[in-house]
């Protein structure tokens, strides 16, 4: 009798964070898709100009690439750390550009650039659930 085993890619601890990753760069980098197709329309609408939102989604394209490809290493713990950091930074500075009006934006920029804050602050939360469960 011959048996195939399957290597195990995960198990139950670092599912939260895995799926977490998974999900913030599919998000981000779709999102990242989006304002590069219609970047002039929303620059209009934010008070950005064209090449911001083409060098923001050139970012977040970036972003999204990486970390889903990091999302699938055997040890996540450091990948974990790395990406909450992130998230809390880009927390902290969309607000403070909100705060600060470091920026030109309109009624909707501002409004765009705090859900983007909130977006990362729930992930940065649930990404640091995921890395509590790690042990």
């Amino acid at each position: 009798m011959t048996a195939i085993s399957t290597p195990t890619l995960s198990d139950s601890t670092d599912s939260l964070l895995r799926f977490a990753l998974r999900a913030d760069a599919v998000i981000v980098g779709v999102a990242g898709l989006a304002v590069a197709l219609a970047a002039a329309p929303m620059a209009a609408l934010e008070g950005l100009t064209a090449a911001h939102e083409y060098g923001l989604a050139a970012f977040c394209i970036t972003y999204g690439v990486v970390v889903y490809f990091l999302s699938a290493m055997e040890e996540l713990r450091g990948v974990g750390i790395g990406v909450i950091a992130a998230n809390v930074v880009c927390t902290v500075v969309a607000i403070a550009a909100v705060v600060d009006g470091a920026l030109p934006l309109t009624g909707i920029g501002v409004a765009a650039t705090l859900a983007c804050a909130a977006y990362t602050a729930f992930f940065a939360g649930l990404q640091y659930r995921g890395l509590r469960r790690l042990g």
